[in-house]
């Protein structure tokens, strides 16, 4: 079965790309916020960034350098893996582009992902909400252009745009009114996440098909669960869980991102999801529980920033060991690292990765 990792290109949210070779027991995905960037080389992130291809082409190399500079001989955003670049597209619009295709307008930060603003829907558009026509989409249309320049200029295609989940998508759609509807209105929620399912599979199905017209192949499915903690699980049954195996099902191979929330209330549920070929949590999940109910995912710990920061060494170790212990094989996802957290404390982080998996390998070899 086809596995997904943790994919965090520079300045870019973490998504997922896929596994390929042997991978070690503890495999750590190191990111960090555009802010970290811009503090050393003054790169602008905001609107330019994301529309201005050249631009993002150029502050990338640039980023990459550092990296580079910085952590010799890492795999940091993937900089020890020719093959993956260019890259110029994972990052682009950040988690917002849904959202603004359903003309929710983009926020743009100098040293900062963009975000959505709070000129949501009413409840009577969201009762008359279809599918757009993407066709007429400014944003997907700024979006399909520059596809077409990576091709130009490149041949090939790489990186993965963020489509986020139906959930978070909604939330920035409908803002809170969201968890009032879903207790208030039901039909208005399902009708929601309906057009919001179909609108996600839609767009992402035609960006894969120009991707593999160019030689790239990107075919799996991967949506991010960021406020899954803010509903019951029932409520995830009842609403979303249908919405997850439709775009599950398309592809047969399904990433499912949790953040670093407890996702022990929702597993179950998740485990009624076909083809999942990733799933990450926070280390509070019951991570045997994890494990044994998705053996042949990778699985992923969602590591907080401010644990690497403010932990020491031997803490951080502990909860390595007992990750590794627990969860097993999997990914170590570090993601949102701010300038305030040394680079020496991420170059520990990374060799405690290294060594527990070394341990493991042996042990494996030894048995």
């Amino acid at each position: 079965m086809q596995q997904l990792i943790s994919y965090i290109a520079p300045a870019a949210p973490a998504t997922r790309r896929p596994a390929k070779g042997k991978l070690p027991w503890l495999r750590p995905e190191i990111g960090f916020t555009p802010k970290w960037y811009r503090q050393t080389l003054e790169i602008d992130f905001g609107e330019k960034w994301h529309t201005d291809l050249d631009y993002r082409e150029e502050t990338i190399k640039l980023m990459r350098r550092e990296l580079e500079v910085r952590f010799p001989g890492s795999s940091i955003a993937a900089i020890d893996q020719p093959e993956m670049q260019p890259d110029i597209l994972t990052g682009t619009f950040g988690a917002c582009i849904i959202s603004a295709i359903f003309g929710i307008p983009i926020v743009y930060s100098s040293d900062n992902w963009p975000c959505t603003s709070k000129d949501y829907l009413s409840a009577e558009q969201i009762d008359n909400l279809e599918v757009p026509d993407l066709y007429k989409s400014e944003i997907f249309q700024n979006l399909l252009g520059q596809l077409e320049a990576i091709r130009n200029k490149h041949g090939i295609i790489k990186g993965f745009m963020n489509w986020q989940g139906v959930l978070n998508n909604a939330q920035r759609i409908r803002g809170e009114d969201l968890f009032l509807d879903m207790f208030d209105n039901h039909e208005r929620c399902r009708h929601l996440f309906d057009v919001i399912c179909r609108t996600m599979l839609e767009a992402s199905t035609i960006v894969q098909k120009i991707q593999s017209d160019s030689g790239f192949e990107n075919s799996f499915s991967n949506v991010s669960n960021c406020l899954v903690n803010m509903i019951a699980p029932e409520q995830y049954r009842e609403f979303l869980l249908a919405q997850d195996i439709k775009i599950a099902e398309r592809d047969n191979c399904f990433g499912l991102h949790n953040c670093a929330w407890n996702a022990t209330p929702y597993l179950n549920e998740y485990s009624k999801i076909p083809s999942v070929a990733y799933i990450d949590m926070g280390i509070d999940s019951d991570l045997e529980r994890a494990r044994q109910l998705f053996p042949n995912a990778r699985r992923s710990l969602m590591y907080t920033p401010m644990d690497v920061k403010n932990k020491d060494i031997n803490q951080i170790k502990q909860d390595l060991l007992k990750i590794a212990a627990e969860y097993g094989p999997c990914d170590i996802v570090a993601a949102d690292i701010e300038s305030d957290t040394e680079d020496e404390k991420v170059i520990e982080f990374i060799r405690l990765c290294d060594d527990i998996s070394k341990e493991y390998e042996q042990s494996v070899s030894a048995g």
